[in-house]
């Protein structure tokens, strides 16, 4: 499976964009797990998306990819400098795996540059200095940060510059064999280097010293025409083993003539469905903690009914050997009987020793080890053949049984297996399709709208209690708090215009977003103030801790506040979003609805049943809700089943 571009790859992407000279940049994203999509608007062509992905994957997406309603500190850095830039060149640096993206600025040019290597980055440059960077690393001789010189990587083997005789003599250089040469030292990459020994019939593992000049000159002019087919006479290629894409390639490769090959219009096109198949590759083979749990306790049994099995059956075989050789055991036996009565112990070893088909002797335990049929099997020289016999049969029985026990437990580890299983499938086929609703720059707080459609934010932990009060109370504001200790602050935006409806459903909101709910209370209260009367200065001998804030004044208060919220289905800006909120609030703007209430029931079960209900990602509707259990109590507005 590819799992990085190769500098081939990277020039054929760069040669595709080629036609994106003359756009402008419309949009940058930053998300995840360092995906970057750089927005264009294309003059008589639309729009266009410059996709990195993953800091691995460099190419022209087919369709916009899911991106963050809110952009990150390195999104909005970018597009305060890049918006509206014209692009006036892309290109790769030699044959390294960096491509450089100029573009024009009314000052001196910008150059957003992409490191497609060493776990990948994203640079903004000016004038040889980094403005910013999407990471920031340092090595000895370079450091990538925001102020720093930007220092290109040191430039490796450039096969497309260099000349024959540069290539022969570097090629001479190397104490490996050829392919090893061709992808470190020529800078081929492993999947090109064996491409060029295929295509000249090389043993790959040919020392490269040994190859004479005719040679040379062959491997060297298949490595031009594998540059020039990949500039000028494109094709792209992915590869299927039978099952999924396990390659790609900007031209069809003679390495991959054991896979199946199909074409595609662009290489961009072909990367694009490539990554698209690993993903789902990914979440078919994303493997349940249970289920994982499951399989090594069926492992285990399956050697435990093994072990058992073979223990019971070589003790069935040693007494059949008995039985198969009766007259032999029989006269052994009744030798050492009447021997061990007359001689010492040591005289009775030495003696026993000499028959040829005796093992091993232990006078104290008046135990022999006879070889029967290839079977050691011990023997009691005070027993006669029958009851030695019955012995070992009773011990295979024995350990039969407990073979017989073991495989009711695999069976029955096996069974819940598949149980399991079952119900994964059924919640992946009930989920497979269920996609996040648009994402607003509120949601990184707890929220609802009221009633009176004002906008209700509460902090979800301490960091953004306290972000919230000091970037978001403003003087129209109006701050509510649950009478109990560690309570969030809720903030309601332009609260001073909001109706007695509005701050009980706000105080509501603080109630139950409070340790009222993991302490299962019936009821409450909460109080409101005025911006002005909340404060992080303390009095001398105070202390306010993080998160916490001092309120001054007095407080309107709201008792007799029930513990119980609703989850519905709002619409929001024309987007579908499940807010958690008071019921009064929720049912103003949602046309079915459920109840929810403390509980000991397990949260995540019920998480996930209001993900099927509503058709989002359990994630989604996990980060709107109180904290603690809950139970859901009614249900408004749903079909019934």
């Amino acid at each position: 499976m590819k799992k990085e571009m190769s500098a081939f790859d990277v020039r054929a992407v760069v040669e595709e964009m080629q036609d994106l000279v003359g756009s402008y940049v419309d949009k940058v994203f930053h998300w995840g797990d360092g995906n970057v999509l750089i927005r264009l608007n294309a003059p008589g062509k639309g729009k266009k998306e410059m996709f990195f992905k993953n800091k691995k994957w460099l190419y022209l997406a087919q369709e916009r990819p899911d991106t963050p309603t809110a952009p990150s500190s390195f999104a909005s850095f970018v597009r305060k400098h890049v918006g509206n830039a014209r692009i006036v060149s892309v290109n790769q640096v030699a044959f390294d795996r960096i491509v450089i993206v100029e573009l024009s600025s009314k000052d001196a040019p910008l150059y957003l540059i992409f490191e497609i290597f060493g776990g990948g980055n994203v640079l903004l440059v000016s004038e040889g200095r980094i403005m910013n960077c999407m990471v920031q690393k340092s090595w000895r001789h370079r450091h990538v940060r925001p102020g720093a010189e930007y220092i290109m990587p040191s430039s490796r083997f450039d096969p497309t510059a260099a000349s024959e005789e540069e290539f022969m003599e570097t090629i001479r250089s190397s104490d490996s064999d050829l392919v090893r040469t061709l992808a470190t030292l020529i800078n081929l990459g492993g999947q090109y280097a064996e491409e060029v020994c295929v295509r000249n019939s090389i043993d790959k593992s040919t020392p490269a010293k040994e190859l004479d000049g005719a040679s040379l000159t062959k491997v060297y002019q298949t490595v031009r025409r594998l540059i020039d087919t990949v500039i000028s006479d494109r094709e792209a290629s992915l590869y299927n083993d039978g099952e999924s894409f396990v390659d790609v390639s900007p031209i069809p490769l003679e390495s991959n003539a054991h896979l199946q090959r199909e074409s595609r219009e662009s290489f961009s096109l072909a990367l694009d469905e490539f990554l698209s198949g690993i993903e789902e590759e990914k979440k078919k083979s994303a493997v349940d903690p249970l289920l994982q749990k499951l399989d090594r306790r069926i492992e285990s049994q399956r050697e435990t009914v093994h072990n058992y099995l073979e223990e019971a059956e070589g003790f069935r075989l040693k007494a059949d050997a008995i039985y198969a050789h009766y007259q032999q055991v029989d006269e052994l036996l009744r030798v050492l009987e009447e021997q061990s009565k007359k001689l010492d112990w040591d005289r009775l070893c030495q003696g026993a020793m000499k028959i040829p088909f005796v093992r091993s002797i232990d006078p104290a335990k008046h135990m022999v080890v006879a070889v029967l049929d290839d079977h050691e099997v011990p023997l009691d020289y005070l027993q006669g053949v029958d009851a030695n016999a019955s012995l070992l049969y009773q011990k295979g029985k024995e350990i039969g049984e407990k073979a017989k026990r073991a495989e009711a437990a695999l069976k029955d580890t096996e069974g819940q297996r598949e149980r399991h299983l079952k119900g994964l499938m059924k919640k992946m086929a009930e989920h497979s399709d269920a996609k996040p609703t648009k994402q607003f720059w509120f949601e990184r707080y707890k929220w609802f709208i009221s009633s009176g459609g004002f906008l209700v934010l509460a902090g979800r932990d301490a960091r953004t209690n306290d972000q919230l009060v000091k970037k978001h109370l403003k003087e129209d504001d109006i701050y509510v708090h649950a009478d109990i200790h560690g309570a969030p602050s809720v903030v309601v935006k332009d609260g001073r215009n909001a109706e007695e409806e509005d701050l009980r459903e706000a105080a509501t909101f603080a109630l139950a977003q409070s340790k009222a709910w993991t302490s299962c209370f019936a009821e409450g209260a909460a109080y409101w103030v005025y911006p002005d009367q909340v404060s992080k200065t303390a009095q001398p001998g105070e202390f306010v801790p993080r998160g916490a804030f001092i309120v001054r004044g007095k407080r309107n208060y709201h008792y007799h506040l029930p513990v119980r919220l609703a989850v519905g289905e709002i619409e929001h800006e024309s987007a579908r979003k499940i807010m958690c909120g008071p019921e009064t609030a929720v049912r103003k703007r949602s046309e079915r609805y459920v109840l929810i209430s403390p509980s000991k029931e397990k949260r995540g079960k019920q998480v996930a049943h209001l993900a099927r209900e509503f058709d989002v990602p359990e994630e989604e509707v996990a980060r709107i809700l109180p904290p603690g259990n809950f139970e859901i109590t009614d249900r408004r507005g749903f079909k019934k089943e």
